[in-house]
């Protein structure tokens, strides 16, 4: 009766615990566990990080276009740079990253 008892009581405390979600990586994390294998080289024509001449012309088309984009992928970049484990979030991150490493000053996205 005992353990049943306790049982249950330490059922109740885990539902009543608050989910626990992992924190979204920041820019700097997504690019270097995905972004990187292409952009730090070129690969398949990938503006480089800091890259400014390469850069310059994606940031004129914004932020918010620039990671449209990189979310539903563009010519030989799959969505979400092939990692389909990156929120929206993740990827507006690694956009405002890479874009800031090219010249732009844009905040990270905090939502």
């Amino acid at each position: 009766m005992h353990t049943t008892r306790a049982l249950a009581l330490a059922l109740v405390g885990l539902v009543n615990l608050p989910a626990l979600a992992a924190e979204p990586r920041s820019g700097e994390t997504v690019y270097q566990q995905v972004c990187q294998a292409c952009h730090a080289t070129g690969q398949l024509g990938a503006p480089k990080f800091g890259d400014r001449a390469a850069w310059q012309p994606l940031i004129r088309e914004g932020q918010a276009s620039l990671s449209r984009t990189a979310i539903k992928g563009i010519r030989k970049m799959p969505p979400r740079g092939g990692e389909p484990s990156l929120s929206d979030l993740e990827v507006r991150r690694a956009v405002a990253y890479l874009a800031n490493a090219g010249g732009a000053k844009w905040a990270e996205p905090a939502k």
